[in-house]
């Protein structure tokens, strides 16, 4: 809650001095101590939200030359997270449903000024929890960055384990052992890195550590590295958390390590070898750095993508290495425009960053601008020949308000490419600010017809993720997602804009869509001799439709796919309600050889109950137990249990969202059959997964 003697900064549109007068007061007697401005144009606000912080706006809703809904897209326009009432004149629904939708957090009729009081409490206690989260959310970053930090730099070979398999080390425990890469570590037994000596000891060892509890407890054994040389090692062990999820931290003392060596790939690490910048890893660790900063101390700040424009065809006329030539060259350019004050980073073959805080849009506007003649004014000597370059620039302001440091690079990247849209711009050479209010997602009001033109204008594309046989039998499986591009080209699910209740025609075409289109791209895959099967996802409105199975019967036919190729996913909720049509359903598609599988499974107050009537082959569980699965061990034996209970039934089970590698040794020992999520793969449009690796 807001503190009883916090001062709220109120910021006031209103044409009347007196009424204004009036609001302050009223917050001033329900025990507010209360500073206000009252705004007298569109000028006045733009310098009042750049010169400090503010609680909340107040905005009357009557006809002034600087309007509400100006003030409301300043703020918007400026990402400020700044609560805004709008106080109405009269009661209307349609300007309520308006201005909530453009941002605004409420609207109250003025003459209720109990309402208002009431309002104004919630939303600066919403806004205090937000501040608080911020600040909270910096600190355990900060914590956690402290926290990795100590084991990766550590001498100490350090690793976690849970059920006897790793399932992290840091960089001296696999220099240790003799891996290379972490991966190849991950869900190996600690049994299989000792001599058979050792492993009867290490078991007595570990019993005896689960009965006394007692961290720190150690004993000495016989190491096998992965190369088959033995050393002598000290294991002790300790109790700890990884990944939110309970474990046993083991450390082996190592006979000897190169702290020179060390300390020079420390420094490398953060270091674009080709042009000597900042590397993208470092740039962003920066970047999240600074957005905590501006939700905890509310210090603003900037960062601008600098795209190359036409660089592919530049570097077919130098060859790639006068392109790195010309990338060092270019860099150096940067290094003398940007100077001390801006964090300069290489991010990949064509792109550049810079980073600056404090500072604002406007300011960074002027730097980008600044590089952007430079560049375009300089000739570059490569090899005898004169190349010319220009950037396109995209600015995304950093303030309290951020999103995470991956989506506000998206944010700068959007913007950049935002310049060849530009009138006389179409090979770039410009900057861009990025406006989060210029990049509204589709509403209801325009959706379906929105969804319709992009089916008849082609703008839908797939997605694939792979899904992977635990038990590593090699078999190719993935799952299809489709994607909508927008009016700005940015991929949205179009299942996500289907208002509520209909119209279930458009729903029954995007689904017949993705699936003509994965049975051509799934014919052409297979006929170049991958064994390969596919997840298609179907809505509630296609279990309904009758004339399904017959289109799907002749759309195989017609590319000569054999049926079990494909197996049809169907929502847990829809299979329940409605429990016949996806009985029917299942029937008529194993007809045609296909298969069936229930996603979101075990949401249902008994979700068994489901597969009494429908007999489906495969069961996706639902998402939210792998993440629950790393917090609890309750939840843990859940999943084993829900497991055990599907295999006896003769069902395969199949669990989403693996995010990282700490879950998979809990899959594995609950005998879970197929594994998807981000760890593997997130959805690309190629069906390119090496399934050879398992």
């Amino acid at each position: 809650m807001q503190k009883k003697n916090a001062t709220v900064h109120l910021l006031i549109l209103d044409p009347s001095q007196n009424d204004a007068e009036s609001l302050v007061s009223l917050l001033r007697n329900s025990g507010k101590a209360t500073r206000a401005h009252r705004i007298t144009s569109e000028e006045d606000l733009e310098e009042t939200l750049k010169a400090g912080n503010w609680d909340l706006l107040l905005a009357r809703d009557l006809d002034q030359e600087f309007s509400a809904d100006d003030a409301l897209a300043m703020i918007r326009r400026m990402d400020k997270d700044i609560p805004f009432i709008l106080l109405t004149e009269e009661e209307s629904r349609e300007r309520t449903v308006g201005m909530m939708k453009a941002g605004a957090q409420d609207t109250v009729a003025f003459e209720h000024t109990d309402l208002i009081v009431l309002k104004v409490n919630r939303e600066l206690a919403a806004l205090d929890e937000r501040r608080r989260r911020r600040v909270l959310e910096s600190h355990l970053r900060e914590a956690e960055q402290r926290c990795q930090l100590l084991l990766e730099s550590s001498k100490d070979a350090i690793a976690y384990i849970n059920d006897g398999m790793h399932i992290y080390a840091n960089q001296s425990y696999m220099e240790f052992l003799g891996y290379d890469d972490i991966d190849d570590l991950i869900c190996v037994p600690v049994l299989d890195t000792l001599t058979p000596e050792s492993q009867e000891k290490y078991k007595e060892f570990m019993k005896s550590f689960a009965e006394k509890g007692e961290d720190g407890m150690t004993m000495n054994c016989t190491a096998r590295r992965s190369d088959d040389h033995e050393l002598n090692v000290t294991m002790s062990v300790s109790a700890a958390t990884y990944d939110g999820e309970a474990c046993t931290q083991i450390v082996l003392q190592p006979e000897h390590s190169d702290a020179e060596l060390e300390e020079k790939l420390r420094q490398i690490s953060s270091q674009d070898l080709l042009t000597g910048l900042y590397n993208r890893q470092y740039l962003m660790d920066a970047l999240a750095e600074a957005i905590a900063t501006a939700g905890k101390k509310n210090e603003t700040g900037a960062l601008a993508y600098i795209a190359l424009d036409n660089f592919m065809s530049m570097k077919g006329q130098v060859g790639i290495s006068g392109a790195d030539l010309l990338l060092g060259d270019l860099a150096n350019l940067l290094k003398e425009q940007a100077g001390e004050e801006l964090t300069l980073a290489r991010l990949s073959d064509d792109a550049f960053s810079l980073l600056c805080q404090p500072c604002d849009e406007g300011t960074m506007v002027e730097h980008a601008e600044r590089i952007r003649k430079a560049v375009e004014d300089h000739l570059f000597d490569i090899n005898d020949r004169t190349v010319q370059l220009t950037v396109s620039i995209g600015v995304a302001s950093i303030t309290e308000n951020s999103p995470k440091a991956e989506e506000l690079m998206a944010r700068a990247h959007t913007a950049s490419a935002e310049v060849r849209k530009l009138e006389g711009h179409a090979e770039g050479n410009g900057v861009v600010v990025y406006n989060p209010a210029d990049f509204e997602t589709l509403d209801q009001s325009n959706s379906v017809e929105a969804i319709q033109k992009a089916l008849e204008d082609n703008r839908f594309r797939l997605l694939f993720q792979p899904i992977i046989n635990l038990r590593g039998e090699g078999e190719e499986h993935y799952e299809a997602f489709v994607r909508m591009l927008d009016k700005d080209d940015e991929e949205v699910s179009p299942y996500d804009f289907l208002p509520p209740t209909g119209p279930s025609d458009t729903a029954i075409k995007i689904d017949r869509w993705v699936i003509l289109q994965t049975i051509k791209q799934l014919s052409s895959h297979r006929s170049r001799g991958h064994d390969t099967r596919l997840f298609l996802n179907v809505t509630a409105e296609t279990l309904q439709d009758k004339t399904f199975t017959p289109w799907l019967s002749v759309a195989l036919k017609a590319a000569r796919l054999p049926g079990d190729s494909l197996i049809f996913q169907i929502r847990e909720g829809d299979a329940n309600n409605f429990m016949k049509q996806a009985k029917e359903f299942t029937k008529a598609v194993h007809e045609l050889h296909c298969k069936v599988s229930i996603a979101q499974f075990g949401c249902a107050l008994n979700p068994f109950n489901t597969l009494k009537h429908i007999d489906t082959d495969y069961v996706k569980i639902d998402g939210s137990f792998t993440e629950e699965i790393q917090k609890s061990e309750e939840a843990k034996e859940q999943v084993k249990e829900m497991v055990k209970s599907l295999q006896s039934s003769g069902k395969l089970t199949i669990i989403p969202l693996v995010e990282n590698a700490g879950v998979l040794a809990t899959l594995w020992q609950a005998g879970v059959n197929y594994i998807q999520g981000y760890y593997l793969q997130a959805p690309v449009p190629e069906m390119n997964y090496d399934f050879g690796d398992n």
